[in-house]
């Protein structure tokens, strides 16, 4: 497959984009610990990923909820089924990681939950950010807590429209 990127300039500073230019294989922060830069293999587009983009602006305008976009991240059976269960957590809400081990049928792997959520490759589409700790604490995020912290209050300023 030949990567595409893009970025996508958000409220929490640019995204970047990477996939076929269809399938979305990455949406990376471009600051906090799990900042991604550009591959030198991949290609530049502008034209990829518009209508993930046009999603994106959305979210950020409190108009969206949910996304629709086909992803292809690629992880091991266990972070695959880790990320599906992340795309269930309903706007405006979080819930734990021994929430999501429950989940995904394997309660004692809490720590292992923790790991596969901080390997999610597409950030806010596959909402990482939902998962807090045990006693509702924010606890570390790739992008960094304070985008964690405005994520969050993003989706509790907008969750009551969709009741």
């Amino acid at each position: 497959m030949n990567t595409v990127y893009s970025y996508f300039q958000s409220p929490v500073g640019p995204l970047l984009l990477s996939g076929d230019g269809t399938r979305l294989s990455g949406l990376y922060f471009s600051t906090g610990n799990k900042a991604k830069g550009v591959d030198p293999s991949w290609h530049a587009s502008d034209d990829a990923f518009v209508d993930i983009k046009q999603q994106l602006a959305e979210y950020f305008a409190g108009e969206r909820n949910s996304f629709d976009v086909v992803l292809a991240a690629k992880g091991t059976e266990f972070q695959q089924s880790v990320w599906q269960a992340l795309t269930e957590i309903p706007y405006g809400e979080t819930v734990s990681y021994a929430d999501v081990a429950a989940c995904i049928g394997k309660p004692k792997a809490v720590r292992a939950v923790g790991t596969a959520n901080g390997s999610n490759p597409i950030a806010i589409i596959v909402p990482c950010h939902r998962v807090v700790g045990k006693d509702g604490s924010l606890t570390g995020f790739g992008g960094g807590l304070d985008t964690k912290q405005f994520l969050l209050q993003l989706e509790a300023n907008h969750s009551g429209l969709w009741a």
